[in-house]
């Protein structure tokens, strides 16, 4: 039902805007007073995982909040955010938590037009000063291929979405590649052979289903492990 809302508010907000939003566009207030929290505590457990992205990485800690607790994972998805404002938002939710890794998910709603037309270049240079900053503050970075879909419930709009989704993968890859990075691609473990999510693995198309989302957790834990990373 919440998933349901959100897609409504959202469809409502890419039509009428949203004069909120135009105060805070990032929305640095969605995890300001959960960031100071943390911050207080860190002293004595710091803080080791953050998960940053959109909503799929939202409605993933609410689906599975045992998942983050047990792997000390901090959630800092923001629903029907841009590349452009998670990299806003990159310095307060982020770097200024000083995580030993980020895990950044993001792609999917630049694609689906949510902040005006689509330029892959400048979606994949947002994901390159994401990182850049996080390696010049000490933390480790992985990267994630954007999930398959075939269409946007809320932007049916959207031309070529397979072939844009398929080649931004190809280019976080290479970069990862180029950069040395760990990249995990949950793309392939989740894609239908016409591209569109495995329909176990998705109740709206777009986002994961609690079985699809254990199949992220799988690749997730398997290249913290590969790289040798420990909690």
């Amino acid at each position: 039902m919440k998933r349901i809302f959100f897609i409504i508010i959202m469809f409502w907000n890419l039509l009428f805007g949203n004069s909120i939003q135009a105060q805070d566009w990032a929305n640095k207030a969605r995890y300001a007073q959960a960031n100071k929290d943390l911050l207080k505590d860190s002293s004595n457990c710091p803080v080791n995982i953050v998960m940053m992205g959109n909503s799929i990485t939202e409605f993933w800690e609410e689906l599975h909040p045992q998942f983050f607790k047990n792997h000390a994972l901090v959630g800092r998805g923001i629903g029907g955010q841009v590349s452009s404002q998670m990299l806003a938002r990159f310095r307060q939710d982020i770097i200024n938590l000083k995580p030993r890794i980020v895990v950044i998910n993001c792609g999917t709603n630049d694609i689906a037009e949510n902040n005006g037309p689509y330029d892959e270049d400048i979606t994949m240079d947002n994901i390159k000063s994401m990182t850049e900053l996080a390696l010049a503050n000490g933390i480790k970075v992985i990267l994630s291929s954007v999930l398959p879909t075939d269409r946007f419930i809320w932007n049916p709009g959207v031309a070529r979405v397979v072939e844009k989704i398929q080649h931004l993968n190809l280019r976080i890859k290479d970069y990862c590649d180029i950069m040395h990075l760990p990249y995990i691609d949950y793309y392939n473990s989740m894609a239908s052979d016409d591209y569109s999510m495995i329909k176990h693995f998705t109740d709206d198309g777009v986002h994961p289903s609690s079985a699809g989302y254990e199949v992220m957790e799988a690749k997730l834990l398997d290249t913290l492990e590969t790289v040798n990373l420990t909690y």
